[in-house]
């Protein structure tokens, strides 16, 4: 693996509080679920490639995944239907994952540390904090943009050859040209989210 050049994401918070990132994939897409994760990380953990998924090649983020997966405290991941999405919208859905990741760790962290600036918790009364770019700031939250991003991508490529015309393994449900036109030719698969908008450019 290459090491990056980038900042390198460090632990959020100092001493011995137990903190969870938390980070989404697929909110943009035009099929498949929105997936999220959580992931505590040691305090000691350090890994000069670690950084926010979308900057990271296919063959790092999944040995990333392997490194997160046993180094990590605790991890789990998530998801919210295309069913969900259409009912809830995608913010409330993408939150729905996330409380369901947060809810799935088999520790209870003492703070939530979550990409983006907003979230909204819904029975949990754990605190947290939305910080701007924490896939590249925050280890834990970076850690959680791996496994959310490599799950749901597993998720679109085991469904690809149900409905191959509409390029999964590429694209994975993103609006490329290519899974517009094919959606226009051939219509919505069960999969995709009915309440987008659709268009072709």
């Amino acid at each position: 693996m290459k090491t990056s050049k980038r900042a390198k994401p460090v632990p959020f918070v100092s001493a011995d509080i137990l903190e969870a990132g938390l980070d989404e994939a697929g909110r943009g897409c035009l099929a498949g679920p929105v997936f999220a994760a959580a992931v505590i990380l040691p305090k000691n953990f350090d890994n000069d490639i670690l950084t926010d998924s979308k900057l990271l090649s296919k063959r790092n983020r999944y040995q990333l995944r392997e490194v997160i997966e046993s180094q990590a405290l605790a991890w789990a991941v998530a998801y919210a239907t295309e069913e969900e999405i259409d009912a809830l919208n995608i913010s409330n859905a993408s939150y729905l994952a996330m409380n369901r990741a947060v809810e799935k760790l088999r520790l209870q962290p003492e703070i939530l540390l979550v990409d983006g600036k907003y979230f909204k918790p819904f029975d949990s009364t754990i605190p947290y904090e939305c910080i701007i770019k924490g896939d590249q700031k925050v280890a834990s939250i970076a850690a959680a943009s791996v496994l959310a991003k490599t799950y749901r991508d597993d998720c679109m490529l085991a469904l690809t050859p149900q409905y191959p015309d509409y390029g999964w393994e590429q694209n994975k449900g993103y609006p490329t040209q290519q899974h517009r036109e094919a959606i226009f030719a051939l219509g919505l698969t069960p999969h995709h989210r009915k309440t987008f908008k659709w268009k072709l450019a």
